[in-house]
């Protein structure tokens, strides 16, 4: 499967500029790489200054460097329409009225889910060595990136994993002498729930997949990237590269107005900047005097931007992580559990214990961790939060250590 890349960030702040160029670079390099964009304002054609369309297509007067944007009103019409007529008939035989199983086929998300899982077609069939993709804003790729699970819980719920389960269930709506027409109802549901398993595998593999976040040094949006930091190492989904872009140039020692504006300025753009302590490194771009339109001109903002490096690898910036230690034997033991995650002073958490799960609430983004089986016959004792994460305590329950 190819390498693939995510790039997101607040409206307006360059992430369409800042992938092409990405890709434009990787291609430049020698690597294959497609750019396509999954924001339903699609602007990557504008950025390339060539017309795109939903299958890839090589970029004019590059080497190596394919684009498209993809239609998920088509994918929508293509791969949905069929599974939406099997669960209509399912729910209708179950007693569901018609006008009831037509409004809960129509499903919320459905179409950035198939944009989601192209993208993953893509990097698995195509020969590209790359995939750059061009997301919408945060709060709708943060959307994106959490539907697979959330429809898979869904699905597990309106219907259970096992295959002869299912069947079970249509032979009781049907009568068993017609398990052989709904047998097309459970395939189709198979093939979905193997998508989102796909899906859910890609994104939180962090060898093959990962995010760079996109912002512009204004207070408003460096605090939002902090929270999308925290909600992407939630999902267990990696950040590899912050980049801050349109920094105003430094005029020097020039005088003037305008030398004084621009010193004014850069000076509170880097005051922000170094509030986003414990990000690791930060990529800059400098805000140019005319728009970047175009592969050559994208190559010089990538010149800027990864330098002599190449663009692909990145270190990890925030990563989800679990780690168990404790002291002590039998009854007396005391354990803690590490979950790494970047948090700021102003974070809003709560955490609950749910069976063999702990309930991990920030900033109103909710998750399940599972527990390790050591902790599973262990009270909560306490937790304690710092800019790092959050550890809580344990101590064995003596009602299951008998």
């Amino acid at each position: 499967m190819s390498r693939v890349l995510l790039f997101t960030g607040k409206g307006g702040v360059g992430k369409t500029t800042l992938s092409a160029a990405t890709a434009a670079s990787l291609a430049a390099h020698g690597r294959k790489a497609l750019v396509v964009s999954t924001d339903p304002a699609h602007s990557l054609g504008d950025a390339l200054d060539v017309r795109l369309g939903a299958e890839p297509s090589e970029v004019d007067g590059s080497d190596g460097l394919f684009a498209c944007q993809i239609d998920p009103r088509g994918l929508v019409d293509e791969a949905w329409g069929d599974l939406r007529g099997h669960l209509r008939t399912v729910l209708a035989g179950a007693g569901v009225d018609e006008l009831d199983a037509e409004e809960l086929t129509v499903l919320p998300g459905v179409e950035e889910l198939l944009a989601l899982a192209e993208v993953r077609r893509l990097a698995s069939s195509g020969p590209w060595e790359v995939v750059v993709v061009d997301c919408g804003p945060t709060a709708e790729t943060l959307r994106l990136l959490s539907l697979p699970e959330a429809f898979a819980g869904y699905l597990e719920r309106l219907f259970p994993t096992h295959r002869r389960v299912v069947r079970g269930l249509l032979a009781g709506v049907a009568g068993t002498g017609t398990v052989e027409k709904w047998d097309a109802t459970a395939d189709a549901l198979s093939r979905l729930a193997e998508r989102l398993d796909a899906l859910r595998s890609m994104l939180t593999d962090s060898s093959s997949c990962s995010v760079r976040l996109v912002l512009t040094p204004e207070r408003v949006v460096a605090a939002e990237t902090r929270r999308t930091l925290t909600a992407l190492a939630l999902q267990g989904i990696r950040v590899d590269s912050v980049i801050a872009n349109r920094l105003v140039p430094s005029p020097g020692a020039a005088r003037g107005a305008a030398a004084s504006w621009l010193r004014t300025r850069r000076h509170e753009q880097d005051a922000v900047l170094a509030e986003l302590t414990g990000i690791g490194e930060i990529r800059t771009v400098d805000h140019r005097a005319s728009e970047p339109v175009g592969v050559s001109a994208l190559l010089e903002v990538a010149e800027q931007l990864y330098g002599d490096s190449d663009p692909l690898p990145g270190a990890t910036v925030s990563e989800s992580l679990l780690e168990v230690s404790g002291s002590g034997r039998g009854l007396d033991a005391r354990y803690s559990l590490r979950i790494a995650l970047p948090l700021a002073d102003d974070t809003e958490l709560d955490l609950a214990r749910v069976s063999d799960d702990l309930a991990l609430t920030v900033d109103g983004r909710r998750r399940l961790v599972a527990l390790p089986s050591l902790l599973r016959r262990c009270i909560v004792t306490g937790a304690e939060m710092d800019s790092g994460g959050v550890t809580v305590g344990f101590r064995p329950d003596p009602s299951l250590w008998r």
